[in-house]
């Protein structure tokens, strides 16, 4: 047999196979991955959490491939308007994302609800537009105000309601969290950002939220990239604590 009887057998093959490959398969390979950008600040920031969610996410059938977009204690209203640097909107628009995720500065809800809402709806608009879908992350309340999560609650599921986007329910979370446990270690010694372990409770209930599952065998120790891009950090959650997490963002998020 020559080469060129041996080169259209060989196309034959091919063509063939990827006929019976079919659309749904190839849709599964799309969705082996997606590409999540977190707008937001210091909470969004703390402790590496987009790290933290994509390295959860390697037990599980999809990879999250994270990103942000983040400055201390920026507002929605600053990154729809591009202030203190930021330029949100060019990266939503050029980056090709599945998923963008907005998070308020932390008392937004609470002191400035009407403009979290008004530029909630602008961000998610312009989101939906460049084919991604919008999620809001609900966070949680300062440690010395708790009666405030039922306000911050409600506030982002309202927003969530009228511009058709997924709650992240992680304040909820950290509440049972607390509930279960009242010693939990939750806060920084701020009683504001997230220790180690609230990040890591808050990258489960993203995990759990985005691929509506979370894995069952979860990483305790973690080398995440530090603030100057070169150096590691190194993250270690105690086995027990990561069950807890684990189970409580199953509980609360599938069950929101």
């Amino acid at each position: 047999m020559c080469s060129s009887d041996l080169k259209r057998i060989f196309i034959v093959i091919i063509v063939a196979l990827f006929a019976g490959f079919g659309k749904s398969s190839f849709a599964q390979c799309v969705e082996d991955t997606l590409k999540v950008l977190f707008v937001g600040n210091s909470y969004t920031n703390s402790h590496n959490l987009i790290q933290i969610v994509s390295f959860i996410s390697d037990q599980a059938e999809t990879k999250l491939l994270t990103h942000q977009v983040v400055i201390g204690a920026a507002t929605l209203r600053e990154h729809w308007l591009g202030e203190r640097g930021l330029k949100t909107k060019e990266i939503i628009r050029e980056g090709e994302y599945d998923i963008v995720v907005l998070q308020e500065q932390s008392l937004g809800a609470i002191n400035k609800g009407d403009s979290l809402r008004k530029y909630a709806k602008l961000l998610c608009d312009f989101i939906k537009e460049h084919g991604a879908k919008p999620y809001l992350y609900v966070t949680w309340a300062r440690e010395k105000v708790p009666q405030y999560q039922e306000t911050i609650n409600q506030v982002y599921t309202d927003v969530a309601r009228i511009n058709q986007a997924i709650v992240v329910p992680v304040g909820k979370t950290w509440e049972r969290a607390k509930q279960l446990r009242p010693t939990i270690g939750l806060y920084s010694s701020d009683g504001s950002h997230p220790s180690v372990l609230g990040a890591y409770l808050t990258a489960c209930v993203f995990t759990a939220a985005i691929l509506r599952e979370i894995p069952e065998k979860l990483p305790t120790v973690l080398e995440t990239t530090g603030k100057d891009g070169k150096s590691t950090v190194r993250i270690e959650v105690d086995s027990l604590d990561v069950i807890f997490c684990q189970k409580l963002a199953r509980e609360v998020v599938l069950g929101w």
